[in-house]
């Protein structure tokens, strides 16, 4: 049986519709504008390339003067979205007849049916015959990968491995000559005997991906399975920004979870660290900072969130800087800078780190951008490599819509080597 392209269209808004309302998604609204708005540009104008500008411009509320090089905000609400699709189809939409997909590396929304097979596996006998029959008509302004849906709650480390493909490519393409500030700030970390290492946070959490997950509580989960191979989307990304800076700068770099390091590790190499001792529990057992210490409150009405103390204030400074609630989205943060002696002196170790995992990335993103990059140098009074001696920086960060998006320098502190 036929149908006509009217007829699948409103059917595919109508699933969107029910993919809007669905507990995967209605509680982001940012996710839903961005969904809604891909399903119109697909259908109304099957075709014609989305471009990224456009929609940072016209969904994101970006100022004319986007710039899709320096802002990830497009790319990531996009993998967002992209995730939380497989989320919705992997369990409340598992027997929708229309399967709706973002493609990687595409912001062209597709729409196809269910493959008969699959539903009629999971109908009745008497049924088969009516599943056939309404099955929605495939429509796919753009080609689409019918791959099996695969349920992801939390970004995890298939993320990373995915972010990471696309290393070689990067570094056989890498032709750019390398910034000053990169070859001033990362000089400690290039032409070494050995590469660093990257080691990014992992939290410990109980529970299923499925029906929910929360942070492992000692004293309330004895006994309970621990899940420690998840971390969150700034430190993966964060992960992605430092190699595009190695890549230039033709270092390699190695890559370990935190939960993974030993002492010896520690020791023998030059560390860079993606997220706070909160979940980079190694952080607690190396010298690590001393000017903006990673605390949680012990008592009041912010008991329990992560802060960042600022143990010698300055003239006006405070001495507790706090980020959002804990129980409200996040729209501030805080986040630490910190290159500081290794257990052996002769080696070195950067911190890149906030209270939440977008303070984290914000971080990350300030030391591998060349024009923030040059701020902390001048702040810093760096001018050649001998000059840059330990220090600890403190960020203020604005988030919107789960993405960092203006970083301030707010205080610096100089340590003695």
């Amino acid at each position: 049986m036929t149908h006509s392209y009217d007829a699948g269209r409103e059917q595919y808004f109508q699933q969107v519709d029910r993919i809007i309302n669905s507990h995967s998604l209605r509680s982001s609204e940012s996710l839903c504008k961005l969904l809604r708005y891909l399903a119109e540009r697909a259908l109304d104008h099957p075709g014609v390339a989305l471009k990224e500008y456009q929609i940072a411009v016209e969904i994101l509320g970006r100022s004319g003067g986007f710039d899709p090089q320096s802002d990830s905000a497009v790319r990531v609400q996009a993998g967002r979205l992209r995730m939380k699709l497989e989320e919705y189809y992997a369990h409340e939409g598992k027997n929708d007849a229309i399967v709706v997909e973002l493609p990687k590396g595409s912001y062209a929304l597709t729409f196809h049916a269910h493959t008969p097979s699959t539903i009629l596996a999971e109908s009745a006998p008497g049924n088969r015959k009516d599943d056939r029959r309404h099955a929605a008509p495939e429509f796919s302004p753009h080609p689409s990968n019918r791959g099996r849906m695969v349920a992801v709650v939390i970004v995890s480390i298939l993320l990373g491995a995915l972010l990471w493909a696309v290393h070689e490519r990067m570094r056989a393409n890498a032709k750019d000559p390398v910034p000053a500030t990169y070859q001033l700030f990362w000089n400690r970390f290039v032409n070494r005997s050995q590469p660093p290492w990257v080691i990014f946070s992992n939290g410990s959490f109980v529970g299923r991906p499925e029906t929910g997950m929360r942070y492992f509580n000692p004293s309330a989960d004895s006994g309970a399975l621990v899940l420690d191979h998840y971390t969150g989307v700034g430190e993966v990304l964060a992960v992605h920004q430092l190699d595009q800076v190695f890549v230039l700068l033709n270092q390699p770099l190695r890559v370990k979870r935190g939960s993974l390091v030993s002492l010896d590790d520690a020791k023998n190499n030059d560390l860079i660290f993606v997220g706070s001792p909160a979940e980079n529990l190694v952080l607690l057992d190396i010298p690590g900072t001393e000017e903006f210490v990673f605390q949680r409150i012990r008592s009041g009405p912010r008991n329990g969130d992560l802060a960042v103390f600022n143990t010698h204030p300055q003239p006006g400074e405070p001495q507790i800087f706090l980020g959002s609630p804990a129980n409200k989205p996040t729209t501030e943060d805080y986040s630490v800078i910190a290159l500081v002696p290794g257990i052996d002196p002769a080696r070195s170790v950067l911190i890149l780190a906030g209270t939440t995992t977008f303070g984290t990335q914000a971080a990350a993103e300030y030391v591998c951008r060349e024009d923030s990059l040059e701020k902390l140098l001048r702040r810093l009074g760096v001018s050649k490599t001998a000059d840059l001696k330990p220090f600890e920086a403190l960020l203020h960060v604005k988030v919107t819509h789960g993405v960092p998006v203006i970083t301030d320098l707010v205080a610096i502190r100089k340590r003695a080597s």
